[in-house]
């Protein structure tokens, strides 16, 4: 038996789909190696701290909104040395999305549109994970 190792920094971020199956992206404003670039939205998990517990706090502090983390979406991917990114499908549950913090715009992209976004290297395997997760449901 193998003893899986913790990365240094686990990185969460949301699969949050609308009514409509859109998957909702965050256009980074900071920092200014990341602007312009999409993300799924998230953020780092605190020392202590519940990946799902930080994933609410993360798009509370960056959306304005509450949400529920449904189900992890299989994989990780590694963001650089010592950082992976794990991603959540997760359902809204009150608010309107609204780029508060890191991000200057947002956009609710269908299936068809997923791609026409200048993503960030490191989501490009995250992204077509979380479709793909979102497709088989």
């Amino acid at each position: 038996m193998t003893d899986q190792i913790e990365p240094a920094v686990v990185v969460v971020a949301a699969a949050l789909y609308d009514a409509d199956g859109r998957l909702l992206a965050a256009r980074r404003s900071a920092p200014a190696e990341l602007a312009g670039r999409w993300e799924l939205p998230g953020g780092k998990v605190e020392p202590g701290e519940a990946q799902e517990h930080a994933l609410v706090r993360e798009l509370r502090e960056e959306l304005g909104v509450e949400a529920v983390p449904v189900s992890r979406v299989p994989g990780e991917w590694v963001l650089k040395p010592g950082y992976v990114l794990r991603v959540w499908r997760c359902a809204l549950d009150s608010g309107t999305p609204a780029p508060l913090e890191d991000h200057d715009e947002l956009r609710w992209l269908a299936p068809a549109d997923l791609w026409t976004v200048n993503w960030l290297d490191q989501d490009v395997p995250a992204v077509a994970a979380a479709a793909d997760d979102f497709a088989r449901r």
